[in-house]
């Protein structure tokens, strides 16, 4: 069994992948300051929410944004004795067609190995995480670059952690742009805000994309991912093909077989 594991600022997220299949996934909030017996402790207890245990484990794949998490699980599989891939600028087995390669987040370069592999070239991928990315794969599948704008959810927080009186409020789409009281109000700007930001800069990418490639734009994939593309506001953005909240786990998946001779996905898979 091979666990893909997904470290983010917010959310580490686990993916078991059994064969050929992607047959369960966790979530849990990224622990800041854990031990490595601390993690172990937690990795066993999400995979035990699905009859499993590290010991069933035989390969870890990881993408983080954390380093030091990055390292403690390294610390545990070395414990173990579990290989483990890291995903980075050196690993991806793509082009990275960048200024400054190793800065690219390897969350970013898996979701584009993800695109290619499984949804064609070229194609955006539109990640909704604490940060909202975007991130663009040529024709010939190198990555291009991309955007990065706050996240949702990000933005609520600083909303309710700097004004005086605006409240937390649920992430529910209004029934009107014009609030008729403060929850109204923030629903609106956060959630058609949202959607408008997403929409329109996803149209001019796609329209830079179609430039530089000399494809159609409507030719051009837009993938949705991310812990928020499951929310059913995330299905009136425009211009989105695909809504795949695993891809990134798909796409440690897809690297862990090209690099340490696993089994591919299934096709068909996505």
């Amino acid at each position: 069994m091979l666990l893909a594991v997904d470290i983010g600022n917010t959310n580490i997220t686990l993916g078991l992948v059994e064969g050929r299949t992607l047959v369960a996934t966790r979530r849990a909030g990224t622990p800041g300051t854990a031990t490595a017996d601390e993690l172990e402790l937690l990795l066993g207890g999400l995979l035990g929410l699905d009859g499993r245990s590290l010991g069933d484990v035989t390969g870890i794949v990881i993408a983080s944004v954390v380093p030091a998490q990055t390292a403690m699980i390294e610390r545990v599989a070395a414990h173990l004795g579990i290989g483990v891939v890291v995903a980075t600028a050196g690993t991806v087995p793509l082009a990275i067609r960048v200024d400054r390669p190793g800065e690219v987040g390897a969350d970013r370069l898996v979701n584009a190995l993800a695109a290619q592999r499984l949804y064609g070239t070229p194609a955006v991928v539109v990640d909704f995480g604490t940060a909202t990315t975007f991130d663009c794969v040529g024709d010939d599948g190198a990555y291009l670059g991309g955007a990065i704008a706050p996240g949702l959810e990000l933005g609520l927080e600083a909303l309710a952690a700097r004004t005086a009186k605006l409240p937390r409020i649920e992430l529910r789409t209004p029934d009107r742009a014009i609030g008729r009281d403060t929850v109204g109000a923030m629903q609106s700007g956060t959630i058609f805000g949202y959607q408008a930001l997403a929409s329109g800069l996803l149209a001019r990418i796609r329209a830079e994309l179609a430039e530089l490639t000399g494809a159609d734009v409507e030719s051009i994939q837009a993938i949705l991912t991310g812990g928020l593309s499951a929310a059913p506001w995330a299905r009136d953005i425009e211009g989105v093909s695909v809504i795949d909240p695993d891809l990134t786990l798909k796409g440690l998946a897809i690297l862990y077989a090209e690099v340490a001779g696993g089994d591919p996905l299934e096709e068909g898979y996505a």
